[in-house]
């Protein structure tokens, strides 16, 4: 029952922040210094295209008529005209969409690997110089500015070491070399059997992805370690070591066994923040996904 009430509560928050969200996004729409049927119709259209425009796209109905409109063409999947491009803009979304998911998928499994072995090490070595060094770099880690990483990433690794590819996500030589399945591209040169892109496009996202990996080995080893400091002081795991059990087993199938559930949870929760975190990350390495 508390897993429930913890997922609901969670569902709950999701919905009420995706409703903020879309009611900023909408007021950023209406406020900024662009007249959204010039954009569409041109400026050389006469007063009765434009008007006819103006009214085919609810601009002259109240403004919390024209939100419910929004919000209803969302729901549906209808997100608009770009501004830009004149494109539908979840054709847009759909096309770099997989770009970003493979970066931050990529990045979470990194930070996944890094992050819980040494949360539960730190929490296992508790104020000894390996939980020192641990802290500290969840502390660097979690505080320092991601783009400024970035940059230094660029600078040692490609700039000076030429140890990964240059910013964007495949070698000019290997644009649409292979054919588009998933989107994700090291995915799609698996399906297609071309090593070559995929070697290519490895030595691209290796670094993008450990930036982002960073940040989130950062946050789940400081949440790992807390959870793994609340079981390894309970009745039961002196209870297990009074009885002679093998610290290993102790510690991982007892105390650990026991956090899985709270870190499923705060592994989906640093996913979903590099989804939505990864806009500098994508800038910076010219990444062609939902940060452009």
């Amino acid at each position: 029952m508390p897993v429930l009430i913890l997922i609901g509560k969670t569902i709950g928050s999701i919905l009420i922040t995706m409703l903020g969200l879309a009611f900023v996004t909408f007021i950023i729409g209406r406020v900024m210094p662009i007249d959204p049927v010039l954009s569409i119709v041109g400026e050389q259209a006469s007063k009765s295209t434009y008007d006819e425009a103006y009214a085919a796209m609810g601009l002259d109905k109240p403004i919390i008529v024209q939100f419910f409109i929004y919000i209803w063409d969302v729901l549906h999947g209808d997100f608009g005209m770009s501004l830009l491009n004149g494109r539908p803009v979840a054709e847009d979304i759909r096309r770099v969409f997989p770009a970003t998911l493979e970066l931050a998928a990529l990045g979470t499994i990194f930070g996944v690997t890094l992050g819980v072995p040494l949360g539960v090490l730190a929490a296992v070595k508790r104020d000894t110089w390996i939980d020192q060094i641990a802290r500290v770099v969840a502390l660097v880690g979690y505080s320092m500015p991601i783009f400024w990483l970035g940059l230094m990433g660029l600078l040692v690794f490609y700039g000076i070491l030429g140890w990964v590819g240059s910013p964007g996500r495949v070698g000019i030589f290997y644009v649409d070399e292979v054919p588009t399945v998933t989107g994700m591209i090291l995915l799609d040169s698996i399906i297609d059997g071309n090593w070559t892109v995929f070697k290519d496009a490895l030595s691209h996202i290796i670094l993008p992805s450990s930036i982002l990996a960073y940040y989130s080995m950062a946050y789940i080893s400081r949440m790992t370690r807390s959870f793994m400091l609340e079981q390894l002081s309970a009745e039961y795991i002196t209870t297990a070591r009074v009885k002679g059990l093998p610290e290993r087993t102790v510690v991982w199938r007892h105390a650990f066994g026991n956090i899985k559930v709270q870190l499923v949870t705060v592994i989906a929760l640093s996913y979903a923040n590099l989804l939505e975190g990864s806009v500098l990350t994508e800038i910076i390495f010219s990444w062609p996904g939902i940060g452009q």
